[in-house]
């Protein structure tokens, strides 16, 4: 969905600890048994292979663009040499049998959002490479010198937009790292040259108000002559400008203005003729990004992902829990995948491009898992299996020049997939990997465990803090805090006290009090608790069942209230929650702790308790805290 997600990407409370968290977490292969290692060779093909020539025999080939049955083809030095049913093989060339089996080219993710070992977990599931929509723009020259290798390599190669275009405080500037951001048309043609002087690939603009999420969502967001303005000079430094859009009429607006790609699907209304009349005629091209609207749909297609039993065993404890989370209940609606669905047939029957991208780094999401799901929703949406995988393969090489790949032909890197069954009948195929190769090259896809540092035991008893005391107190860890959205360039401020009147006749509770301000696009302010002794450091929740505590506000305030939780294992992104209301009276809320989706409860970090939107002043009290 839009990279809603990002901005939905509710670095909401403290994704900055969740950022640092993953450093807590180091993956390696797995340590297999002997039985497990014959029961692998048994199910794989049994061919050694050292360097990155070999040949695959009587396979059924997807090129990219159509079948070829029962085929061979030939590898040389990483590069595709021949192909033809009766191909002649030096006796030392490995040879891997493909009878029943389907070669396909290595998958290409058309939106992500790439960090840390993003780029390994997508080669894990035969995404070889990655078009970044915004990522550090520090990782680009590297990741030019390894796209352009034949070396052998353990990860995805890496296409990326680097630092996207914004107005100061708008989408993109809430995760917690300084980018540069722009407010007149006549900052673009300078803002654009320095994007690409810092190897910026394309363009990524941001036109995005918040309106297509409901009317209490509003975020700065650039002015259309700006956005005209860096379309213009984008093309005028031969760059493709690609636009975070959520709206119809956003979109509109972007395609009379010459964009090149809308790199999400609107969500605010299904696409109608005249929209579709000057995608087709302006060649606009579009990244639906259907696995990230499923998430703010509310849709269980990442659960179902992480619990697929051709992927679960090759997720790393971090992927797992990203694909079991969710954007917050309140923000979510059944109807934005509906119409994103209809959006998708009515543009596809139109003739006009769609690239299979995933939004991969938002909740739901995992970098290279994600993109099966993205075929499976692709399909649903009307495509035939063999159109989703040309949404996957040879139209996003096509549309963004990369000349190299995203086909099975002569003279194209071996980047490659050996599948057990044939995802041209039935897209749930293209999860049963057999092999996978880059740069011609064999990668070991060995199952995933973690060594995760290991967390500190709770203290005995259930009382986290009664408030009984004078000062703000709790019976184990650092203890309280405050969190507001200005970590993330906010203005929401939020203060605590302790007062002498608590819940069922108690002497205290803690009141906390503050207002919730425009300037960050998903506001929150609260306070945080710290359970080890230090901040990051984890507690083990897993024998504990739910977070119980008494509430009380002045009965005025409407909106909602959250606890969420936060794990060291956890990936950055929306962390998972539960809300509650707060009404004149005291009552009791009890939140199970299994409810907080894709939570490591044996590695937790904190609870936040926060207000959010709609704006204004806020004040609720919370006693007798305990989890148990």
């Amino acid at each position: 969905m839009k990279k809603s997600s990002n901005t939905w990407q509710i670095a909401l409370a403290c994704a900055v600890l969740i950022s640092a968290a993953a450093s807590a977490v180091l993956f390696n292969p797995a340590t297999k048994t002997q039985n497990d290692q014959a029961t692998t060779q048994a199910a794989e093909t049994q061919t050694k292979q050292d360097g990155n020539s070999f040949a695959i025999t009587n396979v059924r080939v997807f090129d990219g663009e159509k079948i070829i049955e029962k085929t061979s083809v030939l590898v040389e030095n990483g590069k595709i040499a021949a192909i033809g049913q009766s191909l002649t093989l030096d006796k030392q060339t490995p040879r891997y049998d493909g009878t029943g089996k389907t070669l396909i080219p290595g998958l290409i993710d058309a939106h992500t959002h790439t960090f840390r070992e993003a780029q390994k977990d997508a080669l894990r599931f035969g995404v070889t490479t990655e078009l970044d929509m915004f990522t550090d723009w520090h990782l680009l020259a590297d990741a030019k010198k390894q796209r352009e290798s034949e070396a052998r390599t353990e990860q995805a190669d890496l296409w990326s937009a680097g630092t996207l275009a914004t107005v100061p405080g708008g989408h993109g500037t809430e995760y917690g790292m300084k980018i540069p951001t722009l407010s007149s048309a006549a900052e673009a043609a300078g803002f654009v040259q320095e994007r690409v002087q810092e190897g910026s690939d394309y363009i990524k603009i941001v036109f995005d108000d918040g309106s297509a999420y409901g009317p209490s969502t509003k975020i700065k967001t650039l002015a259309p002559e700006v956005t005209r303005a860096l379309i213009a000079s984008a093309h005028d430094q031969h760059k493709k400008a690609l636009i975070h859009i959520a709206s119809l009429q956003q979109s509109k607006l972007m395609v009379e203005q010459g964009a090149d790609g809308l790199v999400h699907m609107f969500i605010d209304q299904v696409a109608d003729a005249d929209f579709i009349t000057h995608a087709k005629k302006q060649g606009l091209f579009m990244v639906p990004t259907l696995s990230v609207t499923a998430s703010l749909a509310g849709a269980d297609e990442g659960k179902n992902l992480a619990s697929d039993p051709q992927l679960k065993d090759y997720l790393s404890p971090q992927q797992s829990n990203a694909l079991k989370t969710s954007f917050p209940a309140q923000w979510q609606n059944p109807k934005v995948l509906e119409r994103a669905l209809l959006s998708v047939k009515l543009l596809h029957d139109a003739g006009v491009p769609l690239l299979a991208g995933t939004d991969a780094g938002n909740p739901s999401t995992s970098h290279g898992a994600s993109m099966h799901g993205e075929l499976a929703l692709l399909v649903r949406a009307g495509l035939t299996p063999s159109q989703a995988l040309v949404a996957a393969t040879a139209l996003p090489a096509k549309t963004f020049g990369l000349t190299d790949r995203g086909r099975i032909a002569v003279g194209l890197r071996a980047d490659m997939i050996l599948l057990n069954d044939d995802p041209t009948k039935d897209i749930l195929a293209s999860r049963k990997i057999n092999t996978i190769w880059k740069n011609g090259f064999r990668f070991t896809r060995a199952k995933v465990s973690a060594v995760t540092m290991p967390a500190s035991p709770r203290p005995s008893g259930s009382l986290v803090s009664d408030f009984e005391q004078e000062q703000i107190n709790s019976a184990y860890g650092k203890g309280w805090s405050i969190t507001t959205d200005q970590q993330m360039g906010g203005a929401s401020v939020a203060a605590m006290r302790r007062v002498a009147e608590g819940a069922q006749q108690s002497h205290g509770a803690l009141e906390i009090t503050g207002e919730i301000k425009t300037g960050f696009a998903f506001p929150w302010a609260g306070v945080f608790f710290t359970p080890g002794e230090k901040p990051m450091q984890a507690v083990d929740y897993s024998q504990q069942k739910e977070i119980i505590f008494w509430v009380k506000g002045d009965g005025k305030d409407k909106r909602q209230f959250s606890v969420m939780a936060f794990s060291s294992t956890a990936t950055a992104g929306a962390p998972p929650s539960q809300t509650f209301k707060v009404g004149a009276e005291w009552q009791q809320i009890r939140l199970p702790l299994q409810k907080f989706e894709g939570l490591d409860v044996a590695h937790v970090v904190g609870f936040s308790f926060s207000a959010s939107a709609p704006q204004g002043q806020f004040s609720f009290m919370i006693d007798n805290v305990e989890i148990q």
